[in-house]
């Protein structure tokens, strides 16, 4: 989610661009990239065991899976809505700025932690008496019993707001000081805590059948479900103190606010607060939209196991954010830093080249990760679909969701390097407008396909509107961009990612056949079982990205080598 435009002058493009220099790149990046991605993929691989166990536990797209997700995600939106802007953009240029004392800003975090300490406690408690309402407002045409069990999931899993709050804020004084990595890796401590707790669970209750859970739910699975969930976010927290230890802050509660520069913050977070609400609101509403196919499918057949829902849905973003995650958001994080001090040093000219390596970079992982999920959906899905009778319609559901937000991918990663430039430069409200038209659309593409589609493709259709509005945030978030700090070099950055989607097609075509040998498009060998699909799954991929990489070698593309030199360590825009 995002804001924007800033205090002071908004210079357009000048009529004489500057010519394009290479800013210096500060040593020790390409080990910490190469930390923070790898710590990135160790919890994504980790996060992706959590769900497929998770599925195993409860199913995927069945009527307790869906108010499981509801539940556990609802904490996650909440604290982004309220807060998680202002932790995640606009306190690391204060950090920053705070690091330069004498005292490496000791007083200035000391102050900012006991402040977030009380004000996500007391708005964890405000949470927790509400769990009931909020069960209502955001879901739709749920029966009395399934509110009741969403309201027992909050109760337990509504705390994680408060220790989401002390993770961003302590991850952010530790970015402040280029101590990136702890903060990718502490996300591995809860998926850790939560594939035990969910193997604990298929243990001591048993793996989904096709049963009807709802109607013989105990309160000891309710504790090991969702204890289990809120105690992996205790521990990833609780994981950055030792970090935090280790930079010698000397920090201590400190109730002395005033003079902590909060009213420039405030008119900073007034839009970032501004743009998380929208962007987390049309969240609520799009997940209320799809919750009503939780209750539909329960009239169908069979269950409706082909019908996706929340968790569905939900599954197939964390698929696809993978790459997302890995590439364009730790190169990004790095980045932001780098942005920040050129806007701070008045290097106005580096921003161009940094915001082009940047992205001619990620474009090699990312183009090739959406062709590969378009060609592999299927295999995908049913990796994440449990071992229920049910399980191939199940993982078709996931596929399906899978496609249609692959579309969007490349550009959900351009906009957020985009995005990066303006909260480097502390303008907040630029990107409060993107996130407003992106938002405002999303919600009216939802509604009207609620008014037109039948309650079972809800999902289907809003997976396809993220698709759709991650290009439109892309374009507006170019123009934007073009628009203020002049042309980043928009015409070599368009021709990186024509060649390479070029390549990645032709490898995706070499993956589809080798797919269709596997039984991937009949129901064969790559369904069978979540071991077969895993199968299927690697030897397709390590084909396409073999054959990938044989072709951009043949077109000599400097973006790979860019890429694998190692990691960001011969981006040229990072070098001196």
């Amino acid at each position: 989610m995002s804001q924007v435009p800033k205090h002071g002058a908004r210079p357009g493009t000048p009529s004489n661009p500057p010519r394009v220099s290479e800013p210096k790149r500060p040593q020790g990046h390409s080990k910490a990239y190469a930390l923070m991605a790898s710590g990135t993929l160790v919890s994504r691989i980790l996060g992706f065991v959590r769900t497929a166990l998770l599925a195993v536990a409860i199913g995927s797209s069945t009527t307790m899976a869906d108010i499981f997700e509801k539940a556990n995600v609802i904490p996650t939106i909440i604290f982004m809505l309220l807060a998680g802007g202002i932790f995640n953009v606009i306190l690391v240029p204060q950090l920053i700025k705070a690091s330069m004392a004498s005292d490496r800003g000791s007083a200035y975090t000391s102050k900012l932690v006991t402040l977030t300490i009380v004000v996500m406690g007391l708005l964890t408690v405000l949470l927790v008496s509400m769990a009931g309402p909020l069960i209502k407002v955001l879901t739709l045409e749920w029966t009395p019993a399934m509110i009741a069990m969403g309201t027992v999931f909050s109760y337990w899993c509504l705390p994680q707001v408060f220790f989401y709050g002390v993770f961003a804020v302590i991850g952010q004084v530790l970015n402040a000081h280029s101590r990136f990595t702890a903060y990718m890796w502490a996300p591995v401590a809860n998926n850790l805590v939560q594939i035990v707790t969910i193997g604990s669970f298929i243990v001591f209750f048993g793996a989904y059948g096709g049963q009807d859970q709802l109607a013989g739910w105990s309160n000891k699975q309710t504790v090991l479900l969702a204890g289990g969930a809120t105690l992996g976010i205790v521990v990833q927290a609780l994981a950055l103190f030792w970090p935090l230890r280790r930079i010698g802050l000397n920090l201590r509660p400190d109730f002395a606010w005033r003079g902590m520069g909060l009213r420039h913050v405030g008119k900073l977070a007034m839009w970032t607060l501004g743009s998380m609400m929208v962007g987390n609101i049309a969240s609520l509403v799009n997940s209320k939209f799809v919750s009503a196919a939780t209750p539909a499918r329960k009239l169908l057949e069979g269950g409706g196991a082909s019908i996706p829902g929340e968790q569905a849905l939900n599954t197939s973003q964390l698929i696809t954010v993978l790459p997302h995650s890995i590439f364009a958001l730790t190169l990004a994080t790095m980045l932001f830093n780098e942005f920040t001090k050129a806007f701070q040093e008045k290097r106005r000219s580096d921003i161009g080249p940094l915001l082009s390596n940047g992205l001619r970079t990620t474009a090699v992982p990312i183009v090739f990760a959406s062709v590969a999920f378009i060609v592999l959906a299927g295999p995908l899905g049913r990796l994440f679909a449990g071992s229920s009778p049910t399980s191939m319609l199940q993982g078709a559901a996931i596929g399906q969701l899978l496609l249609l937000t692959s579309l969007g991918l490349p550009f959900k990663s351009i906009h957020f390097f985009m995005i990066r430039v303006f909260f480097a430069e502390e303008d907040t409200k630029t990107p409060m407008l993107i996130q407003t038209v992106i938002a405002v659309s999303t919600v009216v593409l939802a509604f009207t396909a609620v008014q037109v589609l039948p309650t079972t493709d809800i999902a289907r259709a809003v997976a396809l509107i993220y698709g759709a509005t991650n290009v439109l945030a892309a374009v507006i978030a170019h123009f934007l961009i073009v628009r203020r700090y002049g042309d980043y070099g928009t015409t070599r950055v368009l021709n990186s990612y024509l060649r390479i989607g070029v390549m990645a097609t032709l490898s995706g075509a070499v993956g589809v056949g080798v797919l269709w040998l596997l039984g991937g498009y009949n129901w064969g060998f790559a369904w069978s079982s979540i071991g077969t699909a895993m199968i299927s799954i690697a030897i397709v991929g390590a084909v396409m990205a073999v054959v990938y990489i044989i072709l951009l070698k043949l077109i000599r593309s400097e973006e790979l080598d860019s890429f694998l030199g190692p990691l960001a360590r011969r981006i040229p825009g990072l070098r001196r």
